[in-house]
């Protein structure tokens, strides 16, 4: 069977080196996506597994990102070698001495000396704004809220992981939804539709069998956050209790941003806000109370979709980097 390495270097090599190629990567803790640029002009993607560091380890990360990227390079019928940059956006490397452990790695592994390495929220924020003074509030799996002012200075909130922190995110919200089905059915709280939905979610006949699903050795964070979808589900059908987890999930996630925006001192300063993550799915139970708090500390934010996917947006950083000109 023919790898993706053995393929590639059959590819008919192109004028590649006279255009000024770059790869965007976005690595988390389920998935790495990449994408090759020339200019504005997305010519390739890819995609493979986790790449998170202090999940999967620095070897196992640094492969999943390779396989990406030489994914995105066959697509986009190049070499690796034919990159001139690499920008990475990646969970797990807000801690300096793991991200440069992070970075040697992939000089040596990549063949690569330009690779700009920042966490995933960088490259959110980035994407958000494309490079502008703004504040973007990430919620899936985990929350965390990232921003930047006019200065360039940054500041974080959140991001702390679902033993810690990760308030308003999909984990976050699916406990809380496991919790209230847990008073239900010992009558400690109100009824809800969770109940059936969790049963069918984590394959039980009863609530009192959950137990047995949720603390299973092979249950991970992530299957316990996809649980979050089907509270959104409940809540847009009208269950109460569904909808106030959501509703707490935007005011938690709104106290984050107003702690970046207070760090930054933007509380007078015109400048945009943008979500990503599938949380926003819930639509406005999640957002207005999220908006609500932004608007009373900073009256001149205002809300608006992100420029470009964090993918790209790592591309874009890698390009400013080496200040490669953007074609219009």
């Amino acid at each position: 069977m023919t790898t993706i390495a053995q393929s590639i270097e059959v590819i008919p090599r192109r004028l590649a080196p006279l255009r000024q190629l770059v790869v965007g990567v976005d690595g988390g803790g389920t998935k790495t996506r990449a994408v090759v640029l020339d200019g504005n002009s997305v010519l390739g993607e890819g995609a493979a597994g986790p790449s998170n560091p202090l999940r999967v380890g620095i070897a196992n990360g640094v492969t999943a990102i390779r396989e990406a990227i030489d994914k995105a390079c066959a697509g986009a019928m190049i070499h690796r070698d034919d990159l001139v940059a690499v920008g990475v956006g990646l969970a797990g490397v807000r801690r300096k001495d793991i991200r440069t452990r992070m970075h040697d790695v992939l000089v040596d592994t990549l063949g690569i000396k330009n690779i700009e390495l920042v966490s995933d929220g960088d490259i959110a924020l980035f994407g958000a704004t494309d490079g502008r003074a703004g504040v973007v509030v990430i919620s899936g799996t985990g929350s965390i809220s990232v921003g930047v002012n006019a200065q360039g200075k940054r500041a974080y909130a959140g991001g702390w992981g679902p033993v810690a922190g990760d308030e308003g995110s999909g984990s976050w919200i699916a406990r809380r939804a496991l919790q209230a089905v847990a008073r239900a059915s010992d009558e400690r709280g109100p009824k809800t539709t969770l109940t059936p939905a969790a049963c069918a979610y984590f394959q039980v006949l009863t609530p009192d069998d959950l137990s047995t699903a949720i603390y299973a050795p092979s249950m991970t964070n992530d299957r316990i956050a996809g649980f979050s979808r089907q509270v959104i589900e409940a809540a847009s059908a009208g269950d109460e209790v569904a909808r106030e987890i959501l509703r707490d999930a935007g005011t938690e996630l709104g106290r984050a941003a107003v702690a970046v925006i207070r760090k930054l001192k933007m509380e007078h300063d015109r400048f945009q806000v943008s979500f990503i993550g599938g949380v926003f799915a819930a639509g406005e139970l999640v957002i207005s109370p999220l908006s609500e708090h932004i608007v009373r500390v900073a009256k001149r934010a205002f809300i608006a979709n992100p420029s470009f996917s964090p993918t790209v947006a790592a591309g874009r950083m890698a390009q400013e980097h080496l200040r490669l000109p953007v074609a219009v």
